[in-house]
């Protein structure tokens, strides 16, 4: 089943006075199935950050539609954003986005108490996620006091806890030493067999090979695809690297 489809995209940004006319995103279009497991990379400045933002309705598109499930993000009331997001997306950034004066426990309990859910009901659904994410021993802790890796992980729990239908992830491994990084694409392909949607924009080739599909952005174009196939990820990560090198001259993209 279809989950995301992404339409025609674009994304224009004006100065001031109608000047200085800036094109981010120029007509992308791609779908994403339910279970896929996908990575946007592209140079700085070529537009996969403004494509995120656009998929999280964090911001509105110059034209074109992104509809989730069917639902074009366009249509849902601006009252009813910061719901529709808590509900059907998930969020994983690069700088945890944790909040110091929370525990791990209630910064991952956040988005179930906007949500109004009890705390016995919390706790039952918090079990299982963080003994998977390997952080029951550091729930009571608070985020000055454990390690990136921790951080991430518990930023991944809170991301998860409300079953979203996409989980999005902005350069999760940017601020993660390998040894952490690592451990999160082992948990992001985990969360995958499971079951669950990720889009992941990332700069790392090592954490694209993880990746079943590549999209890559040049100047806010989609440039080009990679299926995984039966490609090890040793292999992705060759085809990456080539792909990006044809980025980086100016080559053309082959299929």
């Amino acid at each position: 089943m279809t989950i995301l489809q992404v339409e025609g995209l674009s994304k224009t940004y004006t100065g001031r006075f109608g000047a200085n006319q800036v094109k981010a995103l120029s007509n992308v279009s791609f779908e994403l199935e339910q279970g896929e497991y996908a990575a946007i990379m592209g140079e700085s400045g070529s537009g996969k950050t403004t494509l995120l933002n656009l998929l999280a309705a964090f911001d509105k598109p110059t034209g074109g539609r992104v509809l989730l499930e069917g639902k074009d993000l366009a249509s849902v009331k601006e009252d009813e954003l910061a719901a529709f997001r808590r509900d059907s997306l998930g969020f994983v950034f690069q700088d945890f986005n944790l909040l110091d004066n929370f525990n791990i426990r209630d910064n991952i309990f956040l988005p179930l108490v906007l949500a109004g859910m009890g705390y016995v009901d919390m706790a039952k659904r918090l079990q299982p996620i963080a003994q998977k994410m390997g952080i029951t021993d550091i729930l009571n802790k608070f985020p000055y006091e454990v390690s990136g890796g921790q951080k991430q992980r518990a930023a991944v729990a809170r991301a998860v806890i409300t079953s979203p239908k996409l989980l999005l992830a902005d350069e999760p491994t940017g601020a993660l030493d390998s040894k952490s990084s690592d451990a999160l694409l082992e948990l992001f392909a985990s969360l995958n067999r499971e079951g669950q949607t990720i889009l992941m924009v990332t700069h790392s080739t090592k954490a694209a090979s993880h990746a079943g599909r590549v999209l890559f952005i040049k100047d806010g174009e989609l440039f080009h695809q990679l299926y995984r196939g039966d490609n090890t990820n040793e292999q992705m990560y060759q085809k990456i690297a080539d792909t990006l090198t044809l980025l980086a001259t100016g080559g053309e993209s082959h299929e």
